[in-house]
């Protein structure tokens, strides 16, 4: 695809029927293409999104597109492993890192709803904490880019590489929706780009401490999240 596009004269309709053509288009594309594409097509109203499990979506957004916004969710409950990978990629990465937070301290929801609301209602917790902070902060964004992968489980599964967020009516782009955890692990190594050091100590993926745990041989990468509650997504992705 080469047209550049003006997303800001753009339907919801238009940005749908843009999504839809560029994840068919695009799905043989390198993740360094899906970026350029997407930087191309809007500009400043393109970010990353980071759990700060790794780096790797933010770092090859920069390369394509320096400055870029990555966007983090600081949700109260994270490892301080998370938050120390956050810092260390706005010290190091050619990124305009921004922090969104929940309107509620942790202390104010306890109050409100009463102390470990993840234990009771996990759902509500993430929407309170994940959901609602994100839909505010892409407000200002036409288009935002995740690291999901079709490899991490079976709800992934189909993910495509450009898509439309129907919740949020926004472009959704997974540059490495086609990667395996071998990609992952080869560029990482190739570019000594950040991971969370949680990786080396038995987590596949790292989300709110109070609901993640290390995951036992043969599982998915997400079995540690959740576990044993029937849930499998935060909200963020479906």
């Amino acid at each position: 695809m080469t047209e550049t596009l003006q997303a800001d004269e753009l339907t919801d309709e238009a940005l749908k029927d843009l999504a839809e053509r560029a994840g068919r288009e695009l799905e043989d594309a390198s993740a360094t293409d899906i970026l350029k594409w997407a930087a191309d097509t809007f500009g400043k109203r393109f970010c990353v999104t980071s759990s700060m499990e790794d780096a790797v979506v933010a770092h090859l957004a920069s390369r394509v597109f320096p400055g870029v916004d990555v966007v983090f969710l600081d949700t109260g409950y994270h490892f301080e492993e998370t938050i120390g990978t956050r810092d260390a990629v706005d010290a190091v990465m050619d990124v305009n890192l921004i922090t969104l937070t929940p309107r509620q301290s942790v202390a104010e929801q306890d109050a409100e709803y009463g102390p470990k609301l993840h234990d009771r209602d996990p759902d509500l917790c993430c929407a309170l904490r994940k959901v609602k902070p994100l839909e505010e902060g892409l407000t200002a964004y036409a288009a935002w880019a995740t690291g999901l992968r079709r490899d991490e489980s079976p709800t992934r599964a189909n993910t495509p590489v450009v898509g439309w967020d129907e919740k949020r009516r926004k472009v959704k782009i997974s540059p490495i929706a086609r990667w395996t955890q071998d990609d992952v692990d080869a560029y990482v190594a190739e570019h000594g780009v950040l991971t969370n050091p949680l990786l080396m100590d038995g987590y596949a993926s790292v989300g709110c401490a109070p609901c993640t745990r290390r995951v036992l041989e043969g599982e998915d990468t997400r079995a540690g999240r959740w576990a044993g509650r029937g849930k499998t997504e935060c909200g963020l992705h479906g």
